[in-house]
């Protein structure tokens, strides 16, 4: 079973599901049938083939949320391509390594990010860009408009054999080098998830999920959404940019919305909106969480506002299962400081430096297994053999098992910075902070935040003799890091705390600029 089964059922050949069943909604208003979707999934997949594109091949995805990016996933999986969906934040130089290291031949991107992707057209592996133009009407003129999408064939005839073990998309997480790496999903991967999270939470045909993260984001698609379309029920896509509570909160007593994705800080944000004790949400029956633990006052008064609404936190990472470890409702208010227990057909344990299992209550590093944890990055055979070993997901986090089974995150093994929902390493912005010729050293640390969680801190040391202002170092790195990777707080040391091997001390230095952005809880 590939992933194209879940529209090829209102086809002739299974006709298992009702072709003018509701299953995208945009924010919007803008729907689709199944019926609708399958259509368009097999005219662009018709139209790829003609440009050559073959089972194995990679496909860029630059868009937007937009109900016709579920058309360019489901075609590229339909030929049995590799989709690339790539972060729409990223700056050009970015881009150009993430489209030249997957080898992507054809580029699906929003024309709004066409200043970006200008500069390396020529640089990168990309034969054929296709413009998404809707919103400008502008097409650059060394792309193609997306009419040829549009054009093609709605029937799919030259579908070629696919494999169950077949990669069917390729996900970019930040990593430790300084480079990000591609976690390579297969169908199985994929389908396997999506049944996964169907079993746990009863999704079916009634089901209206809502989805609020970006679609290059496996918080935003593989969480809920493909999991509600496998279910036969109806997503309805949040537009991407300048994301505001209130107008989720609207969507969603209009759509009639039962399950939403929220991330943590969109959760504290409803909560302090002063008339949210009014909001009708009768239809909302479970929030999922993930990302971060939310904190205890924020469960507290989520259920004194809306007792008959679940929230589940989840725990995961986009290479280990999104959603390895669930904390059902009913345990929230007495285990809501853990991540819960695992979901179905996964493993979790907790191992010593040496790789031995901890008995319960010990701390060490997270390890998953199950249909979902991917078997490789792409290109990186030395991080895969690091990673993933006898079919666990060595995941760099640290957490410890009770005698329960419930999972407690305690910390990252690798110092990586949750921001927003978004996974930021270090190593990426000292990386270009380190170039400015008046920086002689430089650490980068994720201080508590009050919206996003953690923000960027950078902390510098100067060469002697020279100085730097934080208005310069913001000016240096502009274009070199997307948005969110920007430090948003600097300080200036004469020197760096290291141990005596010369490894840098991060733990003192959040430590001690803990208080930076220290988060100002109203209960």
């Amino acid at each position: 079973m590939d992933v194209g089964y879940m529209l090829d059922r209102v086809e002739p050949r299974l006709q298992t599901l009702r072709s003018d069943k509701e299953a995208l909604a945009m924010e919007t208003g803008e729907t689709w049938t199944y019926g609708t979707l399958n259509e368009k999934a097999n005219r662009y997949a018709n139209a790829l083939l003609d440009k050559g594109v073959q089972k194995g091949d990679r496909v860029g995805i630059l868009m937007f949320n937009s109900l016709e990016y579920f058309a360019v996933y489901f075609a590229v999986a339909k030929i049995g391509g590799i989709a690339v969906r790539i972060n729409f934040r990223l700056e050009t130089e970015e881009l150009a390594y993430i489209l030249n290291d997957s080898g992507s031949t054809v580029l699906c991107f929003d024309s709004a990010l066409a200043e970006r992707l200008e500069p390396i057209k020529d640089r990168t592996s990309v034969k054929s860009f296709i413009s998404y133009d809707r919103d400008s009407g502008i097409t650059p003129g060394w792309a193609e408009g997306w009419d040829v999408l549009e054009k093609g064939d709605q029937t799919l005839s030259r579908r070629p054999v696919i494999e169950e073990t077949d990669p069917v998309m390729l996900m970019y997480t930040s990593g430790t080098t300084g480079r990000p790496k591609g976690a390579l999903w297969t169908h199985r991967n994929t389908i396997w998830f999506a049944a996964m999270q169907s079993l746990k939470w009863n999704f079916d045909g009634n089901t209206i999920g809502m989805t609020t993260g970006p679609l290059y984001h496996v918080g935003a698609m593989e969480d809920v959404a493909l999991a509600v379309l496998l279910s036969g029920g109806t997503v309805v896509i949040s537009k991407s940019g300048n994301f505001e509570i209130r107008r989720t909160l609207d969507v969603i007593e209009k759509k009639r919305v039962s399950d939403v994705f929220l991330f943590p800080f969109m959760i504290y944000e409803m909560l302090k909106l002063s008339d949210i004790g009014s909001c009708q949400l009768d239809s909302l029956e479970t929030i999922y969480s993930g990302g971060d633990p939310i904190i205890s006052w924020a469960i507290d008064r989520l259920y004194d506002l809306f007792p008959k609404i679940g929230l589940v936190q989840v725990y995961g990472l986009t290479e280990g299962t999104p959603i390895a470890v669930s904390l059902d409702p009913s345990d929230a208010k007495t285990k809501g400081y853990t991540a819960g227990k695992p979901m179905p057909f996964t493993e979790v344990k907790v191992i010593d430096d040496r790789g031995e299992p901890l008995p319960a209550g010990e701390i060490g590093e997270i390890c998953t297994k199950g249909p979902a944890v991917v078997s490789e990055y792409w290109n990186k055979p030395e991080a895969t053999a690091k990673t993933f070993v006898d079919g666990w997901c060595h995941t760099g986090d640290l957490g410890v098992l009770d005698a329960e089974g419930f999972l407690t995150i305690s910390g990252r093994k690798k110092d990586m910075i949750r921001s927003g929902g978004e996974n930021i390493y270090p190593v990426e912005v000292e990386d270009v902070l380190i170039r400015h010729d008046a920086v002689q050293d430089v650490a980068v640390i994720g201080i508590p935040d009050p919206k996003y969680i953690e923000t960027v801190c950078a902390v510098i040391v100067t060469k002697p003799g020279r100085s730097v202002t934080e208005k310069e170092l913001l000016e240096f790195i502009e274009g070199k890091l997307a948005r969110y990777k920007k430090p948003r707080s600097f300080v200036f040391l004469d020197e760096l705390p290291r141990t005596a091997s010369g490894k840098v001390q991060k733990f003192r230095l959040r430590e001690e600029y803990k208080h930076l952005r220290e988060p100002q809880v109203n209960s």
